[in-house]
């Protein structure tokens, strides 16, 4: 006579189930995690109706659970982290990398000439003027020609929306690609350790902040996410950082995100670099960053046919002593067509005017 063994549920299966869950998602709410974990107590429960385990809607519980899954991911460098998502407000989870290698996370879903890819849209959203942190569809096409590759620019749009379908990226009416919550989430460290300096940081709940509101008076740092700007108004019309007055309607303060930039502003490329010792403390303060037209102009074109042949220095364009520069685009544009340059002043990479 034959007899099989079965194994009972027990209270860690939970755990087990709910991780399940997560895996199967890119990302999910509180709220949906919260039901997620009752589901996964009700099917061990009808398991094994011997298990006194409850469910529980309180906070202090939901966040020992959380405790408990992180550290049984510990071995794995893997991370069950929250942010708050900056356009509804809602509190977000994902599973994360703890690694250095963020980026390489994404190695399974895209090959590595896609990730290149991906990491020059996002440094070009994270660089981007006006602390507007994202980039039009026409910039981000162009980036495949400094890549290495031979990606066309017809497959770099299939990859763009595969980032959108994805969660990686989000793309506006507008056209314009920016970082959803999901990358925010799994990508934080690189972003940080990648872009400190154009890092910004919400004054009220301190997490990033790439969609929001700033102050309007000159020199205030202050920046905050659009529903952090909401709860704090409602208690006092000051701001946190300089205690001046602010306007009654959000929509009168300076905006960060892609309301910060105009179609056509950021015509050129930025780059991310190391000032260059030799530059003088002087030009160090009068220039940052230059933005370089994405063509040469009539002027200038002549003038570098005329350098040719002759002394040394002439026609050469002005060294700029900055961490970050915007390279000449090199696509085939009317080389008569005025370019426009923008210089930005002071120490810091924003452009905008407060």
């Amino acid at each position: 006579m034959c007899h099989t063994s079965t194994t009972m549920a027990s209270a860690n299966d939970v755990q087990r189930l709910f991780l399940q869950g997560v895996f199967s998602r890119s990302i999910l709410s509180f709220k949906h995690a919260l039901v997620l974990w009752e589901k996964c107590i009700d099917a061990v429960k009808a398991a094994n109706p011997t298990l006194d385990i409850r469910f529980s809607d309180r906070r202090e519980d939901w966040d020992l659970f959380v405790i408990s899954i992180n550290n049984s991911l510990n071995s794995l460098d893997l991370e069950f982290r929250h942010l708050t998502d900056e356009q509804t407000g809602r509190e977000m989870y994902a599973m994360v990398n703890r690694k250095d290698d963020e980026i390489a996370q994404m190695a399974t879903d895209y090959t590595p000439v896609e990730i290149a890819y991906f990491k020059a849209v996002v440094e070009q959203i994270m660089l981007a003027p006006h602390e507007a942190y994202s980039v039009s569809s026409l910039l981000a096409l162009r980036e495949v020609n400094f890549l290495k590759t031979n990606m066309t620019k017809a497959q770099a749009e299939i990859v763009l929306g595969s980032f959108v379908a994805k969660g990686w990226l989000l793309k506006s009416r507008r056209g314009r690609y920016s970082l959803s919550t999901r990358t925010l989430l799994e990508l934080l460290p690189y972003l940080k350790s990648s872009y400190l300096e154009d890092c910004l940081e919400c004054v009220i709940c301190y997490e990033i902040v790439t969609r929001g509101v700033a102050c309007s008076t000159p020199n205030c740092k202050a920046q905050l996410h659009y529903h952090c700007c909401r709860k704090y108004r409602t208690r006092n019309a000051k701001c946190p950082a300089c205690s001046q007055d602010w306007p009654q309607d959000l929509k009168n303060m300076t905006p960060v995100g892609e309301e910060a930039i105009k179609d056509g502003q950021d015509e050129g490329r930025r780059v991310q670099r190391k000032s260059t010792e030799d530059a003088s403390d002087e030009e160090d303060e009068e220039e940052e960053m230059e933005v370089e037209p994405l063509q040469p102009s009539h002027t200038q074109t002549q003038s570098r046919r005329k350098g040719k042949g002759k002394g040394k220095g002439k026609g050469r364009q002005k060294k700029v002593p900055a961490n970050m520069d915007v390279d000449d685009d090199e696509d085939e544009d009317d080389e008569d067509e005025a370019p426009q340059q923008t210089q930005v002043n002071g120490r810091r990479r924003t452009t905008r005017t407060r």
